[in-house]
């Protein structure tokens, strides 16, 4: 397959589904493309925004899109780590001995929704850990493998913070985005006014409607194109630049990891790709800075008094940072 060919064939699985998409989500342009790329890239997705923004909604809608299993797990203070990996149950074996037989838990899917992931408590968070980073569940000593496909894409809402635990660093840091869900527009909130009225008594249930545009076998080919872009050795600099400079930012008391870095990296290939571009451009990483970034960082108390943003000191680190040429 030539290249021309690659971006095409890239281009059109991201028009599909991003079509399909545009059925029940209106709007949100940047919310739904940083949503596929997290999906075609292999990392995972937190979506942050008041309720109401169709957060859920997106999630449900991208699971009924894909030929993929999907579960949604409800996230509240009294969920317990089993509750999601599974535990270990007696069962009688055909022998008629009694033997420990490993059961499920709703983690056990390509794409899982986190609903409102803050709301657990931090030993339920911890639970992601491995299965968000090495793709696996460990059970009483025992690794149960996921799929590769394995996704999460988790919600939570700024501004109630009654009954919530923040997300640890090394929570955070396993998503390889952060996006921030905004209201629509006027004109966006009239069109999907229009659309919901139109479908009736479905509108409860609009996801449905949905029709499947790709399966296991098709991401995994369009991941394998993103992994083939090209990148040339000034721009990994360039990525390498922008984190090791964020531990540097006098308005930062914790900068990047180096696995920013990679998500960094990862991200900006499929978005080059989306652009139509066989390599990585200086311009695709600081398109992708912002929302690999921002949960990674952590102002320092006089930064948050003066009421700076974390997108505000990256697009202050992005101006200091030469670009590469």
């Amino acid at each position: 397959m030539s290249t021309e060919e690659q971006i095409q064939t890239f281009r059109q699985a991201y028009g599909a589904l991003r079509a399909e998409l545009g059925k029940v989500i209106v709007g949100q342009e940047a919310v739904v493309e940083g949503t596929l790329l997290a999906l075609f890239s292999g990392g995972h997705v937190l979506l942050e925004g008041v309720p109401g923004l169709g957060k859920t909604l997106l999630v449900r809608t991208l699971g009924e899109a894909l030929d993929l299993s999907f579960n949604r797990i409800q996230f509240t203070p009294d969920l317990m780590p089993a509750d999601i990996l599974g535990t270990n149950l007696v069962v009688e074996a055909p022998t008629g001995r009694r033997e420990f037989q490993f059961q499920r838990g709703p983690i056990f899917a390509h794409l899982i929704l986190a609903d409102e992931i803050n709301r657990a408590t931090p030993k339920t968070q911890s639970a992601l850990l491995e299965a968000m980073q090495e793709r696996q569940v460990t059970v009483d000593a025992a690794a149960h493998p996921m799929s590769e496909h394995f996704m999460v894409i988790a919600t939570q809402n700024p501004i109630e913070y009654e009954g919530t635990y923040p997300l640890p660093e090394a929570q955070l840091d396993r998503f390889l985005m952060k996006i921030l869900v905004g209201y629509p527009s006027r004109e966006q909130e009239l069109e999907m006014l229009g659309a919901m009225s139109s479908l009736g008594q479905n509108a409860h249930a609009a996801y449905r409607l949905i029709a499947k545009k790709a399966d296991a076998a098709a991401i995994r080919r369009l991941r394998g194109l993103v992994h083939e872009v090209q990148v040339d050795a000034s721009v990994l600099g360039y990525i390498v630049e922008i984190v090791r400079q964020s531990r540097e930012l006098s308005s930062l008391s914790l900068g990047a990891s180096p696995r920013a870095a990679v998500m960094m990296l990862h991200a900006a290939k499929a978005l080059a790709l989306l652009r139509g571009n066989s390599f990585v451009r200086p311009d695709e990483v600081q398109a992708v800075a912002f929302s690999t970034l921002r949960h990674r960082i952590t102002l320092t108390p006089e930064a948050q008094i003066e009421g700076l943003t974390a997108d505000a000191c990256i697009a202050d680190l992005l101006k200091q940072v030469p670009v590469a040429r």
